[in-house]
């Protein structure tokens, strides 16, 4: 969206269409923001670990019947996303007497569609609330496997086509990232069409039912050799003492050069001891202390002894319950859509800086595919280019930083080279004030080369020579000044948004519903 509206927090100032929940848990504040990188606005949080709830009413409901659908909006991460949701919820009319403001995340959508990112969830919600027509009540169908969130701080946008044929794309950038279709059990969790039959509630597995395949041996004898209390390690007999082995020395002694702290207070510390160290002779030698055999594997270890398993004579199997014929089950040839009363964003989120922009519904594809090319590619290459550029800056601004290091050892170097001895305090002098400007330094290097060519000067030319006039040194632009010229003037240019195209078609054949962010908050 264009333009340079000025920033409001939706909570104090009365704007139209949009509406803020004043619900206390659910008052993370928003703001009309303009968006880093270019002159685009949108709505904004601007609120870590908050939860927010902001909705518009549509002109009149938006009716799915025998047409394409098509939603889609952009969001932008501007600070990255670690935990937080993204999506929005496209309500169904609320019951009589419904309020904005009561808006939260128990009322009552059609769809929900957007990103949603925390720990192990990483996708891009769809999630579909049909109403079963034999018990009528309102079931969330996810769609499975989901296309993951773009973890980048760029803007994206989310599109959602639901076609006649129950076919349904969701895209990312333009870009088909999932296909499903509503009638297929394995593209939604619950499916959409409940099975045919179902397990009995009232069945039970019978008490002598054989579930185990295998059972011990019920003949099965322990042999009369089988001893249970053996040990699994014994000592090795055939193992011989080294030949050194110091059995008289201990592996510690006390440390010959500690002494007894001066402050230590025997009837408040206790009886000082000096601390231990390894015994010197024992590094030299195999060993010392008691020698020990090693010990090994018992052959004659069998451990605790169990009956061999048989087959089970009266395995039947895994029990299940029997199948018995869903009541709640139903057929039909197309998903029967709630209409769309109203857009919301209901989210709680850890990070802020999410901005959200031009929400679309539409019946026709290419109208948001305009939209795309027309209002986000702008702004994605946009931010593109900036990121590129600051990456580019920074790299210069590294390299330029190891340059000038570099310079200023050389410079040193150049300073102790006796044939500059003359003037070396100078060059000195002329090198610690580049290194407390670093932006002085292509003027440090041309002073101390004018200081090391007048020494060469000299020592060429030297003699009775008339003195050479004093320089003035020239005074120093202002820094007032260069930053005035350098910055130079701009003038940033406000107004109304730009309506870059517009539509003027037959309801019959397409049917548009814009919710730009400009018009917001309160009804």
């Amino acid at each position: 969206m264009n333009g340079a509206l000025s920033s409001y927090y939706l909570f104090i100032y009365k704007l139209p269409n949009w509406v803020v929940n004043r619900i206390d848990k659910m008052r993370g504040v928003w703001k009309h923001s303009q968006s880093d990188g270019h002159e685009d606005y949108g709505l904004l949080v601007i609120e870590k670990a908050r939860k927010y709830a902001i909705v518009k009413d549509l002109d009149e409901p938006v009716d799915f019947t025998d047409r394409t659908m098509v939603f889609q909006y952009e969001t932008r991460f501007q600070n990255g996303l670690d935990c937080g949701g993204c999506y929005l919820k496209y309500l169904r009319p609320q019951d009589a007497g419904w309020s904005p403001r009561e808006f939260e995340n128990e009322s009552p959508f059609s769809i929900m569609f957007g990103p949603d990112k925390c720990g192990s969830t990483n996708k891009v919600h769809f999630i579909l609330k049909h109403k079963n027509p034999i018990t009528g009540v309102f079931v969330e169908h996810h769609l499975n496997n989901p296309p993951s969130v773009p973890h980048d701080k760029f803007t994206h946008v989310y599109t959602a086509i639901l076609k006649p044929d129950n076919e349904l794309k969701i895209m990312i950038d333009g870009e088909e990232k999932k296909k499903a279709n509503f009638l297929s059990a394995d593209d939604f969790e619950p499916p959409l069409i409940p099975p045919k039959t179902i397990r009995d509630p009232d069945d039970k597995k019978p008490d002598d039912w054989g579930e185990r395949a295998k059972i011990p041996d019920p003949d099965a004898i322990k042999p009369d050799d089988w001893d249970e209390n053996a040990p699994e390690e014994i000592e090795d007999e055939e193992a011989v003492k080294p030949e050194g082995w110091l059995d008289d020395e201990p592996e510690e002694i006390d440390d010959p050069d500690a002494s007894k702290p001066a402050d230590w207070d025997d009837e408040e510390d206790g009886e000082w001891e000096a601390p231990k160290i390894d015994h010197p002779k024992c590094g030299e030698a195999p060993g010392c202390g008691e020698w020990k055999r090693p010990m090994k594997k018992n052959p004659s270890y069998k451990g605790k002894w169990h009956a061999p398993l048989i087959d089970n004579p009266n395995y039947m199997g895994i029990w299940k319950p029997r199948q018995i014929p869903n009541p709640d089950y139903f057929e039909f040839d197309k998903p029967d859509f709630e209409p769309i009363a109203s857009i919301g964003i209901e989210i709680w989120t850890m990070q802020d800086g999410i901005l959200f922009d031009n929400i679309l519904i539409a019946v026709d594809e290419k109208v948001a595919e305009l939209y795309r090319e027309k209002m986000w590619k702008p702004k994605y290459e946009a931010e593109q280019s900036k990121q590129k550029a600051e990456e580019a800056a920074s790299g210069f601004s590294d390299g330029l930083a190891g340059f000038e290091k570099k310079l200023f050892d050389v410079l040193y170097k150049v300073a102790d080279v006796p044939f500059f001895a003359p003037c070396r305090s100078k060059i000195i002098d002329v090198i610690e004030k580049g290194e407390k400007q670093p932006n002085l330094t292509i003027g440090i290097l041309a002073a101390i080369v004018v200081v090391v060519a007048t020494v060469i000067f000299r020592i060429l030319f030297g003699g009775k020579k008339p003195a050479a006039p004093p320089m003035t040194p020239s005074r120093p632009q202002s820094a007032k000044a260069t930053r005035n010229d350098a910055v130079g003037s701009t003038t940033e240019k406000k107004g109304r948004n730009e309506v870059l195209f517009s539509f003027h078609h037959s309801p019959l054949t397409c049917r548009l519903t814009l919710c730009c962010m400009p018009d917001f908050v309160e009804g």
